[in-house]
C-alpha cells in the first residue's frame, strides 16, 4: 500500500483508511509514508537514463558544466571533497573531515586515506590542489571561477591536509567545495574523464550518450554505485523521452511533460515522482530603468499577478506560490513568517498612485526557452495586470539565443533558477552588489551588509535572523518579481529502488547514476 502512495496510485487518505482497518495508528501510518522509501539495495543490472538537455559542444571539463547530461557524465566518474545529502546537509565525502577557524576564515580539509582513481593513481592533496586551481586564476574560463574567488590561498599541509584560506569568514563553506564543478581528478586532468567515482567512462558522444562500467575499486564499495553498468543518453524531445520510458527503451527520465504527466501516473509500471526543491522561475527588471526604478511601480508589479492562478495554469499544480525572494522552502533559513504576497489589483493601484501615475505600459519579453509555460505565463500575467491598470505588451522572443541576447539585456523579461543549497550561495550570484548574474541591478546598502555578516556568522540564531530580513528587503524592495517554485518531476520504472530524494537539484541531487538501483 505504501508503494502505491509514495507512486501515485493511492490516496493519502485511503491509505489512512486502510492502515486504521487493520489496527495501525495514525501516527505510525503517516511515520511509515514518510519513511525511507527503499532498505536494502540491490546489486547489478544495467541501467538506462534519458536527459532532457545536452549540447554537441560540450567537453568532459567539469568548469564547462552548464546542464543536467554533462553533470550525469560528471557525478558518475568523479566526486567532491563534500556531498549534500538527502536532507540537504553538507556531509564529508573525499574529504574525511572539514574544519574551520574560529573566524571561519580558514578550512582545513583532512582527506580520505587510500582513494583510488581509474587510473591506479592514489589520490594526494596534490590532485585536489590541481583540481581547484583548474578554475582559478585570471586565464580560466571555468564557471565556478566566481565560485572560488574568495579563496586566496590553497597549500598542503601534508600528503592528506589543505588548508584553504578565505578573504573572509564563510560558514558555508562546505556547501561551497560541493559544488559539481569542483569534482577531483588526477593531477588536476579533466580530458580522460578519470576520476574516484563509481564508474569508468568507456564511452562520451557529447549531446548523445555516455556509457560507464561500474568501478571494481570504488573507495565507497557496496554502499554505493549498485548498477553494473550504466547509459545516460541526450533526448531533448519530452514526448521521445517519454515513449522511451514508457516502451521500456530507458528506466528513468527528466522533466516530466506537465501537461501529460497525468497518463505516466495511471501506468503502474512507472512512478513519477514530485520533489520540492530550490528551482524558482522570476522575472527580473533593471531597476536602474524607468519605470522600474521606483520602487513602488515594483510594488505594483508584484501585487498584480494571480500566482495561484500561474502555479495551477503553468505547473500544473507542480509547484507552489513564491513571496518575491529566491529562498525556496527547501532552503534552511526560509522566511516563514514573511506574509505571503496575493494578487490584489487594489494595492497595484495605490502604489502606481504613489509612483504619481494612473497606469503604466511595458514591454515583457518571454520565451519558452526560459522554461516551459513561460509565454503562457507571461499572457496570464498581462490579463492579471490589466485589472491593475498595468498594459503588459508581451514580446516573443525566439527559443534560439535567449539566455545571450535577452536576459541580462533586456529591462523585464522571464528567467529560470535552479537554486542553490545555501542563502549565501543563491544570493551572492544574484542579489549581491557587482553579482555577474545580478539580473535586476539591485543595490539595496542593507542587504549587502548583512550578507557579508551572514556568511561569516556561526550562531544560527542570530543567523536565520539575517536571512530572514534580506528575504523581506528582497520581496519589498528588490526588482524581482517571483511567482512559483516549481517542483522537480521525473520518472522511473517501477523496479527502480531508491532512498529519499534530495532536494538541492534535480534527479535526487544529480546523483541518481550512484544512489539509485534495480529492487528486481
Amino acid at each position: 500500500m505504501r508503494d502505491l502512495v509514495l507512486s501515485g496510485h493511492l490516496s493519502r487518505r485511503d491509505f489512512m483508511a486502510g492502515a486504521a482497518a487493520v489496527g495501525i495508528t495514525a501516527s505510525a501510518a503517516s511515520a511509515l509514508l514518510t519513511s525511507p522509501a527503499k532498505a536494502a539495495p540491490k546489486k547489478g543490472g544495467h541501467f538506462k537514463i534519458g536527459i532532457g538537455s545536452g549540447s554537441t559542444t560540450e567537453s568532459l571539463d567539469p568548469g564547462a558544466i552548464d546542464n543536467t547530461f554533462p553533470q550525469q557524465v560528471n557525478y558518475a566518474t568523479r566526486n567532491c571533497l563534500v556531498d549534500v545529502d538527502n536532507e540537504g546537509n553538507a556531509v564529508p565525502n573525499l574529504a574525511e573531515s572539514v574544519e574551520a577557524s574560529a573566524d571561519a576564515k580558514t578550512w582545513t580539509v583532512k582527506l580520505r586515506k587510500g582513494v583510488e582513481f581509474h587510473n591506479g593513481k592514489t589520490m594526494t592533496a596534490d590532485d585536489v590542489i590541481a583540481s581547484m586551481n583548474h578554475h582559478r586564476g585570471d586565464d580560466s574560463k571555468s564557471a565556478a571561477k566566481s565560485v572560488l574567488d574568495p579563496v586566496v590561498e590553497i597549500k598542503k599541509d601534508d600528503d592528506h591536509t589543505i588548508v584553504f584560506e578565505l578573504k573572509e569568514g564563510n560558514a558555508d563553506f562546505p556547501y561551497i567545495i560541493s559544488d559539481y564543478h569542483l569534482s577531483i581528478m588526477p593531477d588536476g586532468k579533466w580530458q580522460e574523464g578519470i576520476g574516484t567515482g563509481g564508474y569508468v567512462l568507456e564511452s562520451f558522444e557529447p549531446g548523445v550518450k555516455a556509457t560507464f562500467k561500474k568501478f571494481g575499486n570504488y573507495w565507497r564499495g557496496d554502499e554505493r554505485a549498485h548498477f553494473d553498468s550504466i547509459e545516460v543518453l541526450s533526448i531533448k524531445d519530452v514526448a521521445a523521452r517519454t515513449n522511451a520510458l514508457t516502451s521500456g527503451e530507458i528506466h528513468a527520465m527528466d522533466r516530466c511533460d506537465l501537461k501529460t504527466v497525468h497518463l505516466l501516473k495511471r501506468n503502474r509500471k512507472l512512478n513519477v515522482h514530485q520533489v520540492t526543491g530550490t528551482q524558482h522561475y522570476t522575472i527580473p527588471m533593471h531597476v536602474d530603468v524607468a519605470p522600474f526604478n521606483d520602487v513602488n511601480v515594483r510594488q505594483a508589479l508584484k501585487y498584480s499577478i494571480d500566482r495561484e492562478a500561474i502555479v495551477k495554469t503553468v505547473l500544473r499544480g507542480y509547484g507552489q506560490v513564491a513571496n518575491d525572494h529566491p529562498i525556496s522552502p527547501a532552503n534552511k533559513y526560509f522566511n516563514k513568517d514573511l506574509p505571503q504576497r496575493a494578487y490584489d489589483p487594489e494595492k497595484a493601484r495605490y502604489h502606481l498612485k504613489k509612483a504619481g501615475v494612473d497606469s503604466i505600459n511595458v514591454d515583457l519579453s518571454s520565451a519558452d526557452a526560459a522554461f516551459a509555460g513561460a509565454v503562457d505565463a507571461a499572457v496570464l500575467y498581462k490579463e492579471h495586470a490589466a485589472k491593475a491598470g498595468i498594459n503588459i505588451n508581451v514580446i516573443r522572443e525566439p527559443n534560439d539565443g535567449y539566455w545571450s541576447n535577452v536576459w541580462l539585456k533586456k529591462p523585464w523579461c522571464f528567467c529560470y533558477w535552479g537554486g542553490r543549497p545555501t542563502e549565501d550561495w543563491m544570493f551572492s550570484i544574484a542579489y549581491s552588489k557587482g553579482a555577474a548574474w545580478n539580473d535586476t541591478h539591485w543595490e539595496n546598502e542593507r542587504f549587502n551588509e548583512l550578507l557579508v555578516q551572514a556568511r561569516a556568522e556561526l550562531n544560527e540564531d542570530t543567523r536565520r535572523a539575517m536571512y530572514y530580513e534580506m528575504q523581506e528587503l528582497c520581496s519589498n524592495d528588490g526588482g524581482t518579481v517571483v511567482p512559483m517554485y516549481a517542483s522537480y518531476v521525473f520518472a522511473t520504472a517501477a523496479n527502480v529502488g531508491h532512498d529519499k530524494f534530495a532536494s538541492n537539484w534535480d534527479l535526487d541531487g544529480n546523483k541518481a547514476l550512484e544512489r539509485w538501483w534495480f529492487d528486481s
